[in-house]
């Protein structure tokens, strides 16, 4: 990351000499008295600018990968929202369904929770890794349909993950 650093004592020191230096010939010069003396007392403060802003870098930006579905689903999609695009098969829909399961407290790609008890119903081979960034937090999920609950926290993610009509 590039950071851009300013001394303002340097920036302000360096004003008077400027504005004297260029004195028109027979003009009224400050003698070394009367000139403005800076005054340091410490460390130079230091003021960080953050980056420029990059295109790339708006809105929201998620990896989709599927794999073991079937049929075309099986791929990697790139998301982005807000706007919605990238090569997402459902890109609007799938930000709209995330941005209704974004709230506060809540992680829309939490795993399911430890000792959660579970039906044993199996949703078929399908795996999803799911990384990027949604809502400034950096994602990294994966997900299967090995049970039940595993089957309705990708369900919930519908059209994000790709339906698998099961």
């Amino acid at each position: 990351m590039l950071a851009t650093a300013v001394s303002v004592s340097a920036v302000l020191s360096a004003v008077p000499a400027a504005a004297h230096a260029g004195t028109a010939a027979g003009g009224a010069r400050h003698t070394e008295a009367a000139r403005p003396q800076s005054v340091r007392t410490g460390p130079v403060p230091v003021v960080l600018l953050p980056p420029p802003v990059r295109a790339e870098d708006s809105g929201d930006r998620l990896t989709v990968t599927v794999r073991h579905l079937g049929g075309t689903g099986d791929g990697r999609y790139e998301l982005r929202c807000h706007p919605a695009g990238g090569s997402h098969p459902a890109a609007e829909q799938a930000c709209e369904t995330l941005d209704r399961r974004t709230t506060w407290g809540k992680d829309p790609f939490a795993p399911v929770a430890p000792g959660t008890i579970c039906t044993m119903l199996y949703g078929g081979p399908a795996t999803a890794h799911v990384t990027g960034t949604w809502a400034g937090r950096p994602v990294d999920a994966r997900f299967d349909r090995a049970d039940g609950c595993q089957i309705a926290r990708w369900d919930a993610l519908v059209p994000l993950l790709p339906d698998t009509g099961v």
